[in-house]
């Protein structure tokens, strides 16, 4: 096996089990512990894989109603620490809507269909569509909201959460981010997700998402 084949696998193992483990800790997260534990545990070893092993470790340890208040605690928008990837490019605009479109298109164009509950932008999403989907559509929408990533990355390191091991294995799949991303994590981190402007016509305007296409 190529390094190329290796390294795809690796990415798509921990791309998997990190869309898994963001779901919220019900009965039914607790049932496929086991099996994400052994995936990620066949992987050559790591520090993401080992991060991911310790979110397990604590959810096995917590009580699920616990565990269920510390979910809903740490995932807050309103300290940055969003799940939506749109919050962080669009924040609570109109512009959002025009990108969870784009992104539902792209799906669909790779015959990938969405849940009716789900909505298109939430990392676990992205990340299965990158896992189970197309490879690398799934990794350049992971790259178009890399800056989102860092940003929640920082956060959840911040706020102390083991769910912090996310995002640090997530971008362990992806390119360091360079100059131009690092850039707009600081205006993130400065400013903020964007806010509504009615008088902006560009809110009302389609949203590239950097594929194949470009701009609808």
């Amino acid at each position: 096996m190529t390094a190329t084949a290796v390294g795809s696998r690796t990415d798509a193992v921990l791309r998997q089990s990190a869309s898994l483990l963001l779901g919220y800790p019900d009965e039914g997260l607790y049932e496929v512990l086991p099996l994400v534990r052994a995936a990620l545990e066949d992987l050559p070893g790591g520090d993401p894989a080992r991060g991911l092993l310790d979110l397990i470790r604590h959810l096995e340890g917590t009580v699920p109603l616990e565990a269920g208040a510390h979910y809903v605690h740490t995932f807050d928008m309103r300290r940055r620490r969003a799940l939506h990837l749109t919050f962080y490019t669009d924040g609570d605009t109109r512009r959002r809507g025009h990108a969870l479109a784009r992104l539902k298109e792209v799906y669909g164009s790779h015959g990938w269909e969405l849940d009716a509950r789900e909505l298109p932008d939430h990392l676990a999403v992205v990340l299965e569509f990158a896992a189970r989907g197309d490879a690398a559509t799934g990794s350049a929408l992971l790259r178009h909201f890399q800056p989102g990533l860092e940003l929640l990355r920082a956060a959840l390191h911040a706020h102390g959460t083991p769910y912090a091991a996310v995002p640090d294995a997530v971008c362990a799949t992806l390119p360091p981010p360079g100059e131009e991303e690092r850039a707009a994590v600081e205006r993130l981190a400065m400013a903020g997700p964007p806010a509504e402007d009615v008088g902006l016509d560009a809110y009302g305007s389609p949203v590239d998402l950097g594929m194949p296409g470009g701009r609808r």
